[in-house]
């Protein structure tokens, strides 16, 4: 398969998570490698967090993609009417109508702010674009919510807007700035609303940011080739961690 049929291919969401994007790493894998690698791998079960994202990320990007999706009317997932829902509808899971309603709020607040539509939706930008490439040897891919000419902008959800510069890199934020400015050639911008109050939020990474990043990409690429790589020296039952106390 040639580059250009790869790159159609991964603007499938069904290709580029659970199909042929396999056999890349994403920034998604930083924090497992880093972190637990015994769980590289291993596939997430889908949940508020991811739910959210996903619904927040195609209200504003990709609307023809919101179809009727089961929803539950109820107050938490511990009452006997969610269990009762999911089970009729087959499913494991489903969002609750207050978590729909908060996305919704988050996504108005942002068409709402000129400066945020403007740069959002201004000519010649794409939206879910993917791109591959190598980085420490390794292949990678990458999927920006937006390219536009002169950037990149990716789209987040924060609980404090007013954090959101300490939690980044707590988040790998700063990694995935690195390896989407690798893979587009293009400087990164974060767009975030507070889901609390729907305050705004642009944020500019700055060198120390992205140098941060690489070393995450660097240390993250390392563990894969000692454990999963083609050539891998370990196996990974033999890693464990350690810390002076």
């Amino acid at each position: 398969m040639d580059r250009i049929e790869l790159l159609k291919s991964l603007e499938n969401d069904q290709e580029y998570y659970t199909g042929i994007g396999r056999q890349f790493l994403s920034n998604s894998d930083i924090g497992t490698l880093l972190n637990n690698p015994g769980a590289y791998g291993k596939s997430r079960k889908d949940g508020k967090a991811l739910a959210e994202g996903r619904l927040f990320h195609q209200l504003l990007l990709e609307p023809e993609k919101v179809i009727d999706f089961p929803v539950c009317d109820t107050s938490t997932r511990t009452t006997k009417e969610y269990k009762s829902f999911i089970q009729e509808k087959g499913v494991e899971f489903c969002m609750l109508q207050k978590e729909v309603d908060d996305v919704i709020r988050w996504t108005e607040a942002i068409k709402q702010n000129y400066t945020f539509y403007e740069m959002i939706y201004q000519a010649d930008t794409q939206y879910e674009v993917p791109e591959v490439t190598e980085l420490c040897g390794l292949s990678w891919k990458g999927k920006a919510d937006i390219v536009t000419p002169d950037c990149i902008i990716d789209l987040k959800t924060t609980a404090d807007i007013n954090k959101f510069k300490y939690s980044a890199r707590s988040y790998n934020y700063d990694s995935q700035c690195y390896i989407y400015q690798q893979l587009f050639g293009k400087p990164l911008i974060f767009l975030a609303v507070d889901k609390e109050t729907c305050q705004l939020g642009m944020f500019r990474p700055s060198t120390e940011f992205v140098e941060g990043g690489a070393k995450k990409v660097e240390r993250a690429s390392e563990i894969f080739k000692r454990y999963f790589g083609d050539n891998a020296t370990e196996s990974i039952i033999n890693h464990y961690i350690t810390e002076i106390l």
